[in-house]
C-alpha cells in the first residue's frame, strides 16, 4: 500500500446549492426563481422533477449540520437563494429569508464549521428574468445591491465568499445550449450573459472590499481537461480552443483584464458580438483572494471539422463513466490545476466541487458506493500531486454532501455522500461518507 499524505494547512469540506437542497419553494416569502419556472415547464427536467421540496433542508438544516460535524469538515459551502432573501431581485430584504441563513450560519459556527457562501448558484429571481435576466445590464446593478446587502448582513461572521458559481453553465449552457434555465438557444445571449456575469462578479468584489475588511472572496468557474489525441498541431490547437470556452473566456478577464481574441473572433464568425462598455474590464479584473475550481471530467480531444463551435471532437480515454455519463479522467484534474498555476500564477485555489454521480440505493441500511470512493481516491491523489508540484491549493470540498435535485437530470442522478430518500427525506450516510471522514481524521489515505 502507498500512503497519500496531505499538508496540515488544507481545509476540507463539503458543498451544496440552495435550489438543489432547500425545498420550501413557496414558504416564508420566497418568490419563484428561474429554476422554479423552468423545472415546472413540461419537458425541461427528467420525469417532471422540480425543487419544490428537494431535500427539505430548509426545515432539516440542523440535522444536516450534525452530519457535517460527524464528517469532521472545516468548511461548508452553501449558496444563498436570492429570491428567498430579496424576493423581487431588488428592494427590501425578506426578514424570514435572512433569518434562515443567519440561523444556518450560527448553527455551523456553533458546531465548529466555517461557512463559505456562494452568492449566485443559478437561482435568479424570476422577476428579474421577466425584465431580461442576465441579458439586461440592469441585473448587474441588482446583483451588486444584493451582494452588498448579504455582506452587510453576514460579513461580520462569514469570511469566505464566492460570487458566481460556474459562469459557463449560467451563460452558455443555459442561454446557448438551452439545457439549463432559462433554456434559451441563442449564442449572442450566451455571450452577453457571460460578460454580464463577470461584470457582476467584479462589482461584487468591489462592494466586498468596501464592506468586509478581513475576509476572502473569489469565484468558482467549472473546468475540464482536453488532452491532445496526438502531437499534431491541429489536435493541440483543437484542445486549446475547446478548453478556452471554459478556461480563458472566464479567467483571462479576471486575471489579465482582457478576453481571448481568438474566441472573440470565433464568436463573431457565428454572428455573436462581445459587447464591452467602458469600465467593464476594470470592474471584472478586481483582484480576488482565491480561485474556486469545479472539476468532474475530461477526455482526449482532436480536430474535426464541424464538431461543434470549435471543430473539436472529444474522445473518451476508455469506457469508464460515472452514472451521469461523464468520463473519469483523474489525471486531467492534476493537469488543469498545474496549467492554471502556470497560466495565472500563485493564485490560491480551493477545489470548490469535485465528486461523482453513482445511483446506489440503500440496502439493509447501508449504501455501498465503492465506485464513488474509488473516484475520490483517484482525484485526491491528483490533488496531492498538484500540491507537491507547487500549486497553492488551500482546500478541497466534495460535491455533494447530499443527494439532491440534479438540475435537468432531476432526482435520478445522485452525487451525495449521504443518500436522501426523496419521499421521507431520510438521510443515510454512504460508505464514501465514512471513507471521507477517515481521510479528514487522518489527513492521509492509502492506495
Amino acid at each position: 500500500m502507498t500512503t497519500i499524505q496531505f499538508p496540515k494547512h488544507i481545509k476540507w469540506g463539503a458543498a451544496t446549492a440552495s435550489y438543489q437542497i432547500e425545498g420550501a419553494a413557496y414558504e416564508d416569502g420566497r418568490k419563484p426563481s428561474i429554476w422554479d419556472v423552468f423545472a415546472h415547464a413540461p419537458g425541461n427536467v427528467k420525469n417532471g422533477d422540480h425543487g419544490d421540496e428537494a431535500c427539505d433542508s430548509y426545515h432539516r438544516y440542523k440535522e444536516d449540520v450534525q452530519y457535517l460535524k460527524e464528517l469532521g469538515v472545516d468548511l461548508y459551502r452553501f449558496s444563498i437563494a436570492w429570491p428567498r432573501v430579496m424576493p423581487d431581485g431588488t428592494g427590501e430584504l425578506n426578514p424570514k429569508g435572512v433569518a434562515y441563513y443567519r440561523n444556518l450560519i450560527e448553527e455551523l459556527i456553533e458546531n465548529g464549521i466555517e461557512p463559505m457562501i456562494t452568492l449566485y448558484h443559478w437561482d435568479l429571481p424570476q422577476t428579474l428574468q421577466d425584465k431580461g435576466g442576465w441579458e439586461n445590464r440592469d441585473t448587474i446593478d441588482a446583483f451588486e445591491a444584493y451582494a452588498l446587502a448579504m455582506f452587510q448582513e453576514f460579513g461580520d461572521v462569514v469570511k469566505k465568499w464566492i460570487t458566481i458559481n460556474e459562469p459557463w453553465c449560467a451563460s452558455f449552457l443555459s442561454n446557448y445550449l438551452g439545457i439549463h434555465a432559462p433554456g434559451k438557444t441563442d449564442l449572442q445571449a450566451g455571450v452577453d450573459v457571460s460578460h454580464h456575469l463577470l461584470v457582476a462578479h467584479g462589482r461584487a468584489v468591489k462592494a466586498f472590499r468596501d464592506t468586509v475588511s478581513d475576509g476572502e472572496i473569489g469565484y468558482a468557474p467549472n473546468v475540464g481537461w482536453l488532452e491532445p489525441y496526438s502531437t499534431k498541431e491541429e489536435d493541440i490547437e483543437a484542445c486549446k480552443r475547446g478548453m478556452m470556452w471554459q478556461k480563458e473566456w472566464f479567467m483571462d478577464p479576471v486575471f489579465k483584464g482582457s478576453y481571448p481574441e481568438q474566441l472573440v473572433q470565433l464568436f463573431e464568425r457565428h454572428n455573436a458580438t462581445l459587447r464591452v462598455e467602458k469600465g467593464d474590464l476594470d470592474d471584472i479584473s478586481q483582484p480576488i483572494d482565491f480561485m474556486g475550481i469545479n472539476y468532474y471530467t475530461g477526455s482526449l480531444g482532436r480536430h474535426k471539422d464541424g464538431a461543434g463551435l470549435f471543430d473539436t471532437e472529444e474522445i473518451p480515454l476508455d469506457n469508464r463513466r460515472t452514472d451521469i455519463g461523464w468520463p473519469i479522467y483523474a489525471d486531467g484534474f492534476y493537469r488543469i490545476m498545474k496549467d492554471l498555476h502556470d497560466t495565472y500564477g500563485d493564485v490560491p485555489i480551493y477545489i470548490t466541487e469535485n465528486g461523482a454521480c453513482y445511483d446506489h440505493e440503500v440496502k439493509d441500511g447501508r449504501v455501498q458506493d465503492k465506485e464513488r470512493t474509488d473516484y475520490l481516491k483517484q482525484h485526491l491523489a491528483s490533488l496531492s500531486r498538484a500540491i507537491e508540484s507547487g500549486v497553492p491549493i488551500q482546500g478541497y470540498l466534495v460535491w455533494s454532501l447530499l443527494d439532491n435535485f440534479e438540475w435537468a437530470e432531476g432526482y435520478e442522478k445522485r452525487f451525495g455522500i449521504i443518500h436522501v430518500n426523496y419521499r421521507t427525506f431520510e438521510r443515510t450516510p454512504k460508505d464514501s461518507f465514512y471513507w471521507y471522514k477517515q481521510l479528514l481524521t487522518n489527513g492521509w489515505f492509502e492506495v
